[in-house]
């Protein structure tokens, strides 16, 4: 279960990475959703700072020292920088990044780099140890409710990964903020469930 963090400044603004932590609105948005947040064997958080105020306010067990969950997209020199920004800027270079999954114009993470890392992730977690024998041969395995708070590329990556999409799918998938995205199943054969608010349209974007 992957869960998008609560809006910050930059996800305002649609900047790129730009990590800040919550803003007040963003707070008390995340702290609404908290009682609608689905229990789970094992909890995750990003390494951004909005991740990691959101698993914060979310209650989430173990917030002050979770596991790590796969870092968000580098975007090399654009961090930090509004979309507009860069489509005048570098208009080619844009084009280039959102047609060629190989593209890393911005001397960060290709597309190709982003699914291929945040896959690998998905598939190493799917999967828990149960009873006698730990990872051993003779070990049963169950499936494993992990819930992790991660930046929305990363849950449009996983999603992408989860279907066996083509790269450019990439692209069509959105991801509000504080929403939940349930992939079940296995390697190679995941179900998804996605874009579940945690609350209200109203608390999410940090109104009242």
């Amino acid at each position: 279960m992957l869960v998008s963090p609560a809006l910050n400044p930059a996800l305002r603004e649609a900047r790129f990475d730009g990590d800040a932590s919550l803003d007040a609105a963003g707070a008390r948005a995340a702290r609404a959703a908290a009682p609608h947040l689905p229990a789970a064997d094992r909890y995750a958080v990003g390494a951004s700072a909005r991740c990691a105020a959101t698993a914060r306010e979310l209650g989430l067990p173990g917030a002050e020292s979770p596991e790590a969950a796969p870092v968000g997209w580098a975007l090399g020199r654009w961090a930090g920088l509004r979309l507009d920004e860069v489509a005048a800027a570098e208009p080619e270079a844009l084009a280039a990044w959102t047609t060629d999954p190989e593209a890393a114009p911005h001397g960060g993470e290709s597309l190709r780099g982003l699914l291929g890392r945040v896959g690998s992730w998905l598939d190493a977690e799917a999967w828990a140890a149960d009873g006698p024998g730990g990872e051993g041969p003779g070990a049963r395995r169950r499936p494993l409710r992990l819930l992790a708070v991660v930046e929305p590329a990363v849950v449009r990556a996983a999603a992408t990964h989860a279907l066996g999409l083509p790269p450019a799918a990439f692209w069509r998938l959105d991801v509000g903020p504080l929403t939940l995205t349930a992939l079940t199943g296995r390697p190679g054969r995941w179900n998804l469930a996605t874009g579940h608010a945690l609350a209200p349209a109203g608390a999410v974007r940090g109104e009242g």
